[in-house]
This record gives C-alpha cells, sequence and structure tokens, in this order.
C-alpha cells in the first residue's frame, strides 16, 4: 500500500507582521495544503527556524533587520541537506522589481511582488509545487550529491547582493504603510512628504494619511534623490510636490506642499537646495 505524500511545509519570513498575516491568508487561499509551520520577523530568525524545522519551502522579504532575504538565503543555500531533507525552495517577497525579474530568468527560485495578488502567487505555487514534485521523483537527489540547482542559486544570490551591475540604480517603488488596522501598499510617486518622530514616520499622500517604522536614514538610501530632497534630518519631500518656498517671522525656511495647508520646516543644512528658488 502507498504511504501517503506529507503535506509540504513552509517558513515565512517578513519584518511586518500585518504583512506577513496578509500573505499566509492568501497562501491559504491558493495552497491550503501547504502547512506555514514557522514565521520569523528577520533574516536571523529565518536562518534559524529553517535549520531546526527543515520545510521544503521559504518565502522571504528582501528587507529584513539582522539579515536581508539574500543574505538569509545565501545561509540556507549553504545549510546540509541529508537523505531525509533537501534545502528547501526559495520564494523572494519583494517590492523591488530588479531582484523579481533576476530570479525569476533564473528559475532556481521565485518571487512574490507586493502587495501579493491572488493571481501571481497562484502562478508561483504552481511552479513550486512541480518543482517539489520533481524533486521527491528523483532518486539522486536523495543518494547524497549535491543538489544540481544549490550551485546556480549561489551564483543567484552572490548577484543579488551584489547588486545590478552597468546599469541605473534602482529605487523603491512601493512603501508598506498602515492606515489604521490595515496595511496599504502605496505607490512612492503618490506620496508628498515623510516626516519622522521617535518611534514612526508618517507617509502623507494628497489622500491619506499612514505611518511605517522604517526612519528617515533608511529612506535616504532607498529613495530616488532626484525625487525626494531631503530638508530636515526628519523630513523628506516629494519634489513634484513642492508649491514654494517662504519664510516666517523668524526668518526660517518653510516648504509649502502642492493641496495642503502644511509647511515643511528646511534646516540650515538644506537650505542650499532652494537657492534662487
Amino acid at each position: 500500500m502507498t504511504e501517503p505524500t506529507q503535506a509540504p511545509r513552509a517558513v515565512l519570513a517578513d519584518d511586518e507582521r500585518l504583512m506577513r498575516e496578509q500573505l499566509r491568508s492568501r497562501i491559504q487561499e491558493v495552497w491550503p495544503e501547504l502547512q506555514i509551520v514557522g514565521e520569523a520577523k528577520n533574516g536571523l530568525e529565518a536562518v534559524a527556524l529553517t535549520r531546526e524545522l527543515k520545510p521544503d519551502l521559504v518565502f522571504l522579504d528582501i528587507r529584513m533587520p539582522g539579515l536581508t532575504g539574500v543574505e538569509a538565503a545565501r545561509q540556507i543555500a549553504q545549510l546540509p541537506d541529508d537523505d531525509e531533507w533537501l534545502v528547501p525552495e526559495i520564494v523572494f517577497i519583494t517590492a523591488y522589481d530588479e531582484y523579481a525579474v533576476e530570479a525569476f530568468e533564473q528559475g532556481v527560485c521565485d518571487y512574490v511582488l507586493k502587495p501579493a495578488e491572488r493571481e501571481r502567487l497562484a502562478l508561483t505555487v504552481q511552479r513550486i509545487q512541480k518543482r517539489l514534485a520533481a524533486r521527491q521523483g528523483d532518486g539522486e537527489a536523495h543518494s547524497g550529491e549535491a543538489n544540481p540547482s544549490l550551485g546556480t542559486l549561489q551564483q543567484l544570490l552572490h548577484r543579488l547582493q551584489a547588486g545590478p551591475q552597468g546599469s541605473a540604480p534602482r529605487y523603491l517603488q512601493w512603501i508598506q504603510a498602515s492606515v489604521g488596522q490595515t496595511i496599504q501598499m502605496v505607490a512612492v510617486q503618490d506620496i508628498l512628504f515623510f516626516i519622522s518622530d521617535e518611534k514612526y514616520t508618517r507617509v502623507q499622500t494628497a489622500q491619506f494619511e499612514a505611518l511605517i517604522r522604517k526612519p528617515i536614514k533608511e529612506l535616504v538610501d532607498e529613495l530616488d534623490p532626484e525625487l525626494f530632497w531631503q530638508i530636515h534630518r526628519s523630513t523628506l519631500v516629494n519634489v513634484k510636490a513642492i508649491a514654494g518656498i517662504s519664510r516666517d517671522f523668524r526668518g526660517r525656511q518653510l516648504v509649502g506642499v502642492k493641496g495642503l495647508d502644511e509647511k515643511l520646516e528646511v534646516s540650515r543644512s538644506y537650505t542650499h537646495l532652494f537657492k534662487g528658488m
């Protein structure tokens, strides 16, 4: 009598709790048999859970503290496999198109662009199911020989870690932000400005206000400097949203924002941006 095939198992890693919940819910819709056996909120936890739980599949957010998704994937790819377990399939969760395209073209891992759409996730699930089925049916994969895709995966991860070469830098296109009790994906081009306090960064669009935990010092490196200018240690403004520059009674420069009454203070370190304006 043939033994029933064990349901595949997965670890899910994303530093945003609500994003993990959203992705887990979408995965359960398109792949109800998949068991989410562990969740990690950073890259270090993702590696530790993979080592401990030995899943068939790991979903890794590209941007995580401790270790990035790429760094975590490199460590996971180096974990020793045995007669009972192979290094898991990798699916990147990302808002960065350059990672996604590269991973897709190599075919040794897959990707889900944020926000996770049901149709795109279903396609990823089909690909992963085929690869897992092929691995189960491959007797050589359990004979102690090296995983044939491992070398290719390591090469891909090395290139992702180094970043695209010979091309213009790629910048953040989407922000995942808390709006009330929900998570929304906000197009960067629609954001008027970012302002940070001690704990959160306010994301302001023409329609609504949202919050993220990412500080300004990180956003500066991830946003196109030709689109967003830093005008204060706690403020980034969309150049296209600037309505004009004025001064208050103390002589401070203030940036007016299109469609809003709010004024953004310019610190002395950044007044040179507006010379001649």
